[in-house]
C-alpha cells in the first residue's frame, strides 16, 4: 500500500463520496416521493443525463476490475477480443431502440413484465418477473461481493473491520440514498458515478503513461506492438471462445436479453417523456459505452505492459492487477481515483438494481402501480388485497428494505461458501434464467398464438408453462457443460442464451393454439 494512502485515508475518501451521494438524494427527493417519482421519475428524465448514467449501470464493479485484467490473462476475452462482443452490443441496442422501446411506451408500462401478462397470461407474467428477481439478486450480490473483497483486503482488514460490517455498511449506504427518491435519484447519482469511473480509468492511463515516460501516441503504439492489441479472432473456428462470429452474436443477444428484457436498465428508459427520447438515449448511450470499453481495454493492456516493464510479480488473480498497481505502484492520486472508481462502479450498478428489484416486486407481485400514470390496478390476484392494510409508500419501503437485507444475506452466503469456483457457478447459473425471458418475449413478439398456461393430466391441471420455463435452463446447463464432447469440440459460450431461449420458444409453440381457436 502506498504509505500516503492509508486505510483511514481511503475510508475518508469513501465517506466523503457517500456524503455527496446522500446530498444528491436529498436534493432530488425533498418532496415526498410518490410512485410516479420512485418508479419512473414522473416520466420527466432528460435523455442526455440518462444516457451517461446508464454507462455506469452497465459497467459494473466486475467490469471495472475484470475487463482490464482479462486482457492479458489468456482465454476468453483476451487482448481486445472483448470489442467483438461490444460490436454485437451495438446491434442489440439498435433492436431495443427500434422494437422494444416503442412497444413498452405504447403499453405505458411501469414493469416491462406486464407485457407478458397482456400477451401470454398470468403464469408467463409471474415467471418472467420471478426470473428477473432471481437473476438480479444473485448478480448484484455477486458484483458487490467482488468489490467488497477488494475493499476488505486493502482497507478493512488492516484496521480490523470484519467482513460482515464492511458489507452491512455498504448496503445501508445504498439504502440511505435510494429508499426515498428511487429512480428519480438514481438518474442523477448514476451520472455522477459514471463520470467518476471514466475519470478514474482515464487518469490511471495518464499516470501509467507518465511512469512509462510516453504520451498518448506512444501508449497507442505500445499497445499495437504488444501481444494485447489484437481485436479480431477468426482463425480458431467455432471452438475458439474468442471467435468473432460467436462473440458478435453473443454480444447482440446479451444486450437484447440483459438490457432490453431487464427491468433495471429499461426502467431508466421508461422514465423519459416519450419513446423518441428513449431511442435517442439508447443510441447515445451505446456510442459512449463503445468508447468506454476501448478505454478499459487500453487500460488493461497498459497495466500488463507496465507490470512487465517494472518487473512486478503477477497477482494471484487477474482481477487484482488493477487495484494492486493503482494502490501500491502509482502516485497517491491514482490510488484515490481507483477507490472512487471502484466504489462508483459497484454502486452505480447496485443502487439501480435495488430500485428495479423494488419496482418489479411492488408492481408484479403486490399489484402496486404508478397511480398517476396508470390509475387502474391490474394483477389483483397477485396481491391487490395487500394494499388494503398498508399504504403504497409503506409497502414500498418495506420491500426496499427487504431486498437490502436479502442482498446482505446472499453476499454473506458467498463468503461462507468461500469457494470462488462455486460462487462463479452460482452467478453463471443465474444467467441461465434470462433464457426463458428471451423465449417468452420472442413468442409474444414473433407469433400471434395463444398459449395454454396449463394442461390437464388425468383430472389434474398442470402448470405446463412453468414446467417449460424450468426445464429450459436445466437442459441448457447440461448441454453447455457437455457440448465439447457432444458437438465435436464446439462450446456455446454466451450463445447458450440463444439455445436456452429457443428451447423455451419451442416449448411455448408446443403449448400454443391458433388465435382463432
Amino acid at each position: 500500500m502506498n504509505p500516503s494512502l492509508s486505510p483511514y485515508a481511503i475510508l475518508g475518501i469513501v465517506g466523503a463520496y457517500f456524503a455527496v451521494l446522500v446530498l444528491v438524494a436529498y436534493l432530488t427527493s425533498r418532496r415526498e416521493s410518490e410512485n410516479v417519482d420512485f418508479f419512473l421519475a414522473g416520466r420527466k428524465s432528460p435523455w442526455p443525463l440518462v444516457a451517461v448514467g446508464m454507462v455506469g449501470s452497465t459497467l459494473s464493479g466486475v467490469t471495472f476490475i475484470s475487463v482490464p485484467g482479462a486482457v492479458g490473462a489468456g482465454g476468453v476475452n483476451q487482448a481486445f477480443s472483448y470489442m467483438q462482443v461490444v460490436m454485437g452490443n451495438m446491434l442489440g441496442y439498435l433492436v431495443i431502440a427500434l422494437v422494444l422501446l416503442p412497444l413498452y411506451y405504447r403499453m405505458r408500462l411501469t414493469s416491462i413484465y406486464e407485457y407478458l401478462h397482456e400477451r401470454i397470461g398470468w403464469y408467463g407474467y409471474k415467471i418472467g418477473a420471478f426470473y428477473f428477481l432471481l437473476s438480479r439478486t444473485i448478480g448484484s450480490a455477486f458484483r458487490l461481493f467482488l468489490v467488497a473483497i477488494v475493499l476488505q483486503n486493502f482497507v478493512a482488514d488492516p484496521i480490523g473491520i470484519p467482513f460482515a460490517v464492511t458489507v452491512a455498511v455498504t448496503i445501508v449506504l445504498i439504502w440511505v440514498y435510494t429508499f426515498r427518491g428511487g429512480i428519480k435519484t438514481i438518474i442523477v447519482t448514476d451520472t455522477l458515478q459514471t463520470v467518476c469511473m471514466l475519470v478514474a480509468a482515464g487518469m490511471t492511463v495518464y499516470y501509467i503513461g507518465g511512469a512509462l515516460d510516453t504520451d498518448l501516441g506512444g501508449m497507442t503504439r505500445l499497445i499495437q506492438q504488444s501481444d494485447y492489441g489484437q481485436w479480431f479472432f477468426f482463425d480458431g473456428g467455432w471452438a475458439d471462445p474468442n471467435n468473432f462470429f460467436k462473440q458478435f452474436l453473443s454480444g447482440a443477444l446479451i444486450t437484447i436479453v440483459m438490457t432490453g428484457l431487464d427491468q433495471d436498465l429499461m426502467q431508466k428508459n421508461l422514465s423519459m417523456p416519450s419513446y423518441h427520447d428513449a431511442q435517442k438515449n439508447m443510441l447515445a448511450f451505446s456510442v459512449v459505452l463503445f468508447f468506454a470499453n476501448i478505454l478499459f481495454l487500453s487500460l488493461g493492456a497498459l497495466l500488463y505492459i507496465y507490470s512487465a516493464t517494472v518487473g512486478l510479480p503477477a497477482p494471484a488473480t487477474s482481477d487484482l492487477l488493477y487495484p494492486t498497481i493503482a494502490l501500491t505502484n502509482l502516485p497517491p492520486v491514482a490510488g484515490i481515483l481507483f477507490v472512487l472508481g471502484i466504489v462508483a462502479a459497484a454502486y452505480s450498478s447496485a443502487d439501480s438494481a435495488l430500485t428495479a428489484l423494488t419496482t418489479s416486486f411492488c408492481v408484479d407481485f403486490l399489484g402496486m402501480q404508478d397511480r398517476e400514470v396508470q390509475p387502474t390496478v391490474r394483477g389483483e390476484e397477485a396481491g391487490g388485497a395487500a394494499g388494503a392494510s398498508l399504504s403504497d409508500k409503506r409497502q414500498r419501503l418495506l420491500v426496499h428494505s427487504g431486498f437490502s437485507v436479502l442482498l446482505f444475506g446472499v453476499i454473506m452466503l458467498f463468503q461462507l461458501i468461500n469457494d470462488r469456483a462455486v460462487i462463479n457457478g452460482l452467478f453463471t447459473a443465474a444467467g441461465y434464467t434470462y433464457g426463458p425471458l428471451l423465449g417468452l418475449f420472442a413468442f409474444g413478439l414473433l407469433t400471434d398464438f395463444r398459449v395454454r398456461e396449463t394442461i390437464t393430466v388425468g383430472s389434474v391441471r398442470v402448470p405446463a408453462l412453468l414446467i417449460v420455463c424450468l426445464l429450459s435452463p436445466v437442459i441448457s446447463i447440461l448441454v453447455d457443460r457437455n457440448s465439447a464432447e457432444l458437438l465435436g469440440g464446439f462450446q456455446f459460450g454466451f450463445l447458450i442464451l440463444a439455445f436456452n431461449g429457443l428451447l423455451t420458444f419451442l416449448g411455448l409453440i408446443a403449448l400454443s393454439v391458433s388465435p382463432r381457436e
